[in-house]
């Protein structure tokens, strides 16, 4: 009971009005900045050239989004941009894979390697995931924050209910409603016999309606249109109301605020289990790097982080929410089976490090 957490805050730092400074935006550039400035430290204490580091920059920030944005479209929604290929240049709409992005950079930094023949196409693969596994960290706090990637239903005490897809969708029901949150029930205030009290995870939604409307109308808006949509899939995945739940209503001033109560739906936090995971590789590979960077074997590194990395993803992809309606009759989803060759590989590459430490 009360063993959960409710997660709904707003996606954007700031709201400039023609458009919004997001989290998930500056997570995700702070990941290449974080990136750039330890690859700056690698590349001096192995004596690289460190101007070859702006270089690198640019070569990652384009193949991660190219890469990432094709590896969704084609891996997940193909019909979708092939019969709109316009949409596919909508970024900031969503639709981003990390298979698609760990592709493109492979490519680009097979480039890169031509580019300047004092490193090697391994050396730098080692080098780069070190950083790929630190911006993983952001970016995936980033989709925490978005309230997107969620996982499945759970009843463990770190279960998350996201409020904040009940508060969009309501939020475009009708330009009367000013705002909509979704607040978790503190335990001090359940009294039998209450409303919240009937539910096992009880949820408070708090719709505020603009000084333009009078109490009638938002008592009719309210107990039809708006309790109507509540019974909705994509509501009810997250909070599920009743069909004849009631509302309390709170008129201050002008404004207007209807309460009702609902059942959360906490699930798993997979956002922060493969944040913490990456963190978990990223200190692993940056003490293996910094130990015995002069006599590292190649592809060591490459290999751990594909393993580490994928393989973790894979298994928390049995308790992720499916990304597409076709995964669904999937014995794994589409996540799953594009790890499966990226583990595999990093198989092969650990096996070869091996072999030429012997060799040696």
């Amino acid at each position: 009971m009360l063993s959960y957490i409710v997660w709904s805050p707003k996606p954007y730092i700031v709201d400039l009005g023609f458009t919004e400074l997001r989290w998930y935006g500056l997570l995700f550039a702070l990941g290449f900045i974080i990136s750039q400035q330890l690859m700056f430290y690698i590349f001096k204490k192995e004596g690289k050239k460190e101007n070859q580091v702006e270089v690198l920059t640019l070569y990652m920030v384009i193949a991660t989004i190219i890469g990432a944005r094709l590896g969704h479209v084609l891996f997940y929604e193909p019909a979708r941009y092939l019969s709109n290929p316009l949409d596919i240049f909508k970024v900031w709409e969503g639709g981003l894979a990390s298979h698609g992005g760990a592709a493109g950079i492979l490519i680009a930094l097979y480039l890169f390697s031509r580019k300047y023949k004092d490193i090697s196409y391994l050396w730098i693969l080692d080098r780069i995931v070190i950083v790929v596994a630190i911006t993983a960290v952001l970016i995936r706090t980033g989709n925490f924050i978005n309230s997107e990637i969620i996982g499945e239903p759970t009843d463990k005490a770190y279960g998350v209910v996201f409020g904040r897809e009940v508060e969009l969708r309501l939020n475009y029901l009708a330009s009367a409603i000013e705002d909509v949150e979704v607040e978790r029930v503190k335990s001090s205030r359940l009294i039998e016999g209450t409303p919240e009290s009937n539910y096992e995870y009880p949820v408070k939604l708090i719709v505020s309606y603009n000084e333009k409307n009078k109490l009638e109308d938002v008592k009719k808006f309210t107990e039809t249109k708006l309790l109507n949509n509540l019974q909705g899939a994509n509501i009810s995945q997250h909070v599920k109301f009743l069909k004849d739940a009631e509302f309390e209503y709170n008129q201050k001033g002008e404004f207007i605020s209807a309460t009702t109560y609902g059942n959360g739906v906490p699930r798993h936090a997979t956002q922060l289990y493969e944040a913490f995971s990456h963190l978990l590789i990223f200190v692993l590979l940056f003490y293996l790097w910094n130990k015995n960077r002069s006599g590292l074997a190649d592809g060591r590194l490459f290999g751990i982080f594909l393993i580490g990395g994928f393989g973790s993803r894979f298994l928390f992809e049995f308790i992720k929410e499916n990304q597409v309606a076709f995964e669904d009759g999937l014995a794994l989803n589409m996540g799953q089976w594009l790890s499966i060759p990226l583990v595999l590989t990093g198989i092969y590459f650990i096996f070869q490090s091996i072999q030429s430490e012997k060799r040696i």
